[in-house]
This record gives structure tokens, C-alpha cells and sequence, in this order.
């Protein structure tokens, strides 16, 4: 069975073809510069890849293009029996992945407004598969999902119950699907099942969120009724004192103005002034450059802030993750967030954290009470998985560790 694994964007489309169960990537692709005369698709098909230009003046016409590159590059194409489409927001709703019916595409449509900058875009690459691929199954899978499992007194705001409850707001949580699989591969990192395990994992990106796991199921999570809440990112300040919107208003800033700075002028960017690339930064700290230094410094004290706090949430920990861009390749990152936590049970090895740069490894010391991983994250493999169990129907048995069987079990070395 092929699964076609689809991220719509709100200027591009990421896509993935898959062989089930066997969880083989058969292709990889994706769309940029969609609306534009630019507009480029990039496809890997059996180790060729191809780059050209395509008419994509709509997410419609992009769907077009990309059938029309996997026809041209696989047989695999005209067979392809579902779609799994990431979706950001599924409200509290939707406690897993579904099937994308006419009643489940009018709720993503009724609070749209709740991820107005995501939802849309999303609605329209399921529709443009709906129109593409009439017989396929379509499925949602939605990062919203796994937080969903949160306990009332970590998802509710502390503001008047009556508005809470009238407008939707509430802890939701993001990067569900990338927390979930880097929880899945930790547990069996482990030798252990999830629902025994208790873990904090970090996703560390251009957006960043932290997720404290108690028996599989997370009951915490920094990002909030937005993604804006929380750690420091790449352009989003994360947490600060509301009252600052207040001040800010009060000195002739509209809110317009406050929104766009909290989002896209502030964390990473904003402290350095410079850049919001951890990359950038690290060579300009390395440089000398104060600015670099203080937002490197920020990032990290956030991050090991939010350790501390969910590790008493939790109060048994058995592995801290470290996944995203980020968390998969800024070894000095790792290193200073995870300083000074060794009154906690967290030791680095600092041979094993230098080599783990984008691979799958135990970056912790034997002593380490606390276990520590880098586990680069593999969203669409576990949308491609749930896109399968709910189209191939109950047997899960057949498929239950796809996505997480496929990388090295071999975590004592990076290689």
C-alpha cells in the first residue's frame, strides 16, 4: 500500500511517498515559492534527484505538479491508497489522528481562527488532494494531539472560566507528532514501553517546546494557546510578562505591531540583533560578539529553567531528548543546558555529545542517573504510519513499530 505523506505550507508543500508497511521512502519532494513565477519543485526518486520549475500559481496547481513528478519518476504513483496530511491545530477535539471526513473538515474550518497562519493552508492541501486523489483516504494528523492528554491544572489558563470556556483558550501545545516519535524511540532505546517510561524531550527548531512525558502521555508542555509561549526561538520571544503589551500599547504601539514583534522580531533575532540561526550565532559568540553570546546564553538557561520544572512535574525521570535542527546538531547547546544538572541525575559525556551531530546517539555518562538522547525526529513517519493503520483498518499489530523501528538500534556510538 502507498501512503502519500503531504506538509502543506502557506508558500510551499513538503511530501514523502510511502511503501507500506514497510515504512520505505520511496520518494521525498517539495514545492517552493508557490504563487510566484519561481515556483520549484525539488523530488528524490531511487537515489536521482531532479530540480526544475513548475506553474504553481496556487496550492492546486502545486498538487498538480507534484503527481505529475511522481508519475514521471515511479510506477508507484497511479497506486498510491491514501494521504496523510499534517495538520497544526486539531483543537481539543481530536485526541489522535482521523479520517478527514465532510464532519471533520467543517470543525478544522469552524476554529480556523485558533491557528490562523496554519489551519487554512492546511485545508487547502487537503482539499487539493481530495480534488487529485478522489479515491484516496485522506487522514489528519494533527500536532495538537498528543498534548491533549493534559491534566486540567496544566492546560488552563488562570483567567476568567466563563471566557476560557466561550473562546477556546487553553494550554493545546504544538510539535505533538515530533514529541511523540522521539518518545516512541526512546522507550525503546530503553528496552522499555512507553507507558513505562517517564521522559522530558525537547524540540529544539526555529520554534522550540519542551514536553514533560509521564507514562507515554504528556501532561505538560511549554507552547501554549499559541506556539509563542514558552522557550526562547528563533524569531518568537517565548515567555515574558504580559503586562509588557500593556506598556508597549500605552507608548503608541498597536497591537498589530506587538504581535508581529513578539512572533518575527524577537528570541534569537532580536536579542542578537543579527540572526535567528544558532549556526550564525555560534561563530559570531565564538568571534567575540557580546550580543551572540547573550542570546546563546538566554536560549540555553530557558531551556535548562524548563528541565528543572518538569523534572519535578514528573519526579522520576528516565531519559531527556534533545531533537529538532537544533537540539540535533548544536552540541554546544546540549552541553550548556544540560551544565550544572547534575544534583538531578543529568551527566553528559562530552566525547559522545561532540559526535552526536545529526545522528542517533546516548549522549549522557554510565553514571548519569538520567538518561540522555539525541534522536533526530521523523514527523512524517509517524503520519505515514497512522495514515496506514486507519485506512488499512485494526491491524495494528502488523505495523505498531514502523516508525520507530527504523533507525540503528545501536546507541553507544554515533556511527
Amino acid at each position: 500500500m502507498f501512503v502519500l505523506v503531504i506538509n502543506t505550507g502557506s508558500s510551499s508543500f513538503k511530501y514523502r511517498l510511502y511503501d507500506m508497511p514497510a515504512g520505505a521512502v520511496v520518494v521525498t519532494g517539495t514545492i517552493e515559492s508557490i504563487g510566484r513565477p519561481d515556483a520549484r519543485l525539488t523530488q528524490t526518486c531511487g537515489g536521482k534527484r531532479q530540480q526544475h520549475n513548475v506553474r504553481a500559481e496556487d496550492h492546486d496547481q502545486a498538487m498538480v505538479a507534484i503527481f505529475d513528478a511522481l508519475a514521471q519518476s515511479t510506477p508507484y504513483a497511479a497506486k498510491i491508497s491514501a494521504v496523510g496530511h499534517r495538520v497544526v491545530h486539531g483543537t481539543d477535539k481530536f485526541t489522535g489522528s482521523v479520517i478527514l471526513n465532510d464532519e471533520v473538515i467543517a470543525s478544522l474550518e469552524q476554529y480556523a481562527d485558533l491557528a490562523p497562519l496554519h489551519n487554512p493552508i492546511n485545508l487547502i492541501g487537503i482539499r487539493a488532494a481530495k480534488r487529485h486523489l478522489p479515491n484516496a483516504i485522506q487522514v489528519g494528523c494533527f500536532d495538537t494531539a498528543f498534548h491533549t492528554s493534559m491534566p486540567r491544572a496544566a492546560c488552563t489558563y488562570p483567567l476568567p472560566w466563563d471566557i476560557c470556556l466561550k473562546y477556546g483558550i487553553r494550554r493545546y501545545g504544538f510539535h505533538g507528532t515530533s514529541h511523540r516519535y522521539v518518545a516512541e524511540r526512546a522507550a525503546r532505546l530503553l528496552g522499555k514501553e512507553l507507558h513505562a517510561v517517564n521522559l522530558i524531550t525537547c524540540h529544539l527548531g526555529g520554534g522550540c517546546s519542551i514536553t514533560a512525558i509521564k507514562q507515554g502521555r504528556s501532561i505538560d508542555t511549554s507552547m501554549g494557546f499559541t506556539s509563542l509561549e514558552g522557550l526562547v526561538m528563533g524569531t518568537r520571544s517565548g515567555d515574558f510578562d504580559p503586562a509588557i503589551i500593556f506598556y508597549l500599547n500605552s507608548k503608541g504601539y498597536d497591537l498589530s505591531a506587538i504581535s508581529a514583534m513578539c512572533n518575527k522580531q524577537s528570541g534569537l533575532l532580536g536579542i542578537s540583533g543579527i540572526s535567528n540561526d544558532m549556526r550564525t550565532l555560534a561563530d559570531l559568540a565564538a568571534q567575540g560578539n557580546t550580543r551572540a553570546q547573550l542570546a546563546i546564553e538566554i536560549f540555553c538557561y530557558r531551556i535548562k529553567k524548563y528541565i528543572g520544572a518538569y523534572t519535578a512535574a514528573l519526579d522520576t525521570v528516565d531519559a531527556l531528548v534533545f531533537t529538532g535542527g537544533i537540539g540535533e546538531n548544536a552540541v554546544d547547546v546540549r552541553r550548556r543546558a544540560c551544565t550544572g544538572l547534575t544534583r538531578i541525575g543529568i551527566e553528559i559525556d562530552d566525547a559522545q555529545n561532540t559526535a552526536a551531530v545529526g545522528v542517533e546517539c546516548r549522549i549522557s555518562t554510565d553514571a548519569s542517573r538520567i538518561a540522555v538522547f539525541v534522536i533526530p525526529t521523523d514527523e512524517e513517519a509517524v503520519i505515514a504510519r497512522d495514515t496506514f493503520l486507519l485506512a488499512h483498518g485494526p491491524r495494528a499489530d502488523e505495523v505498531a513499530h514502523i516508525a520507530i523501528s527504523r533507525r540503528s538500534e545501536s546507541i553507544n556510538s554515533p556511527a
